[in-house]
């Protein structure tokens, strides 16, 4: 299975923004999926964004359109989120997930990081 490794969490205020990268391994990352869950405390596991293989097409939870954008760098084997606007309900552990699919990435099943933190101050 590939390794996923999160970076960029960290400390911000309301409004603020942060991009989160995920650094994967394996010389056939370009043909997997990726993208990004979250899991605040107490609360299950939330989809936040997926992108195919291609990076042409992505995916959105309604709760973040508009405010966050995943893109990928398959040059160097590396996934991003950008999130912007943040609102204190955004603060969760951020998890990058890859797949042979889109549809295996947002169910969940593919492989999985180990997690960056984010962190909204009000």
């Amino acid at each position: 299975q590939v390794q996923l490794v999160e970076s960029g969490g960290g400390l911000v205020q309301t409004g603020g923004s942060l991009r989160l990268s995920c650094a994967a391994s394996g010389r056939t990352f370009s043909t997997y999926a990726m993208g990004w869950f979250r899991r605040a405390p107490g609360k299950e596991r939330e989809f936040v964004a997926a992108i195919s293989w291609s990076g042409v097409n992505t995916y959105y939870a309604d709760s973040v359109k508009g405010r966050f954008t995943i893109s990928r760098d398959n040059a160097k084997n590396t996934v991003y989120l950008q999130l912007n606007s943040l609102k204190p309900e955004d603060t969760a552990v951020y998890y990058c997930a890859a797949g042979s699919t889109i549809v295996i990435v947002r169910s969940g099943f593919g492989s999985w990081g180990q997690g960056t933190q984010v962190t909204v101050s009000s």
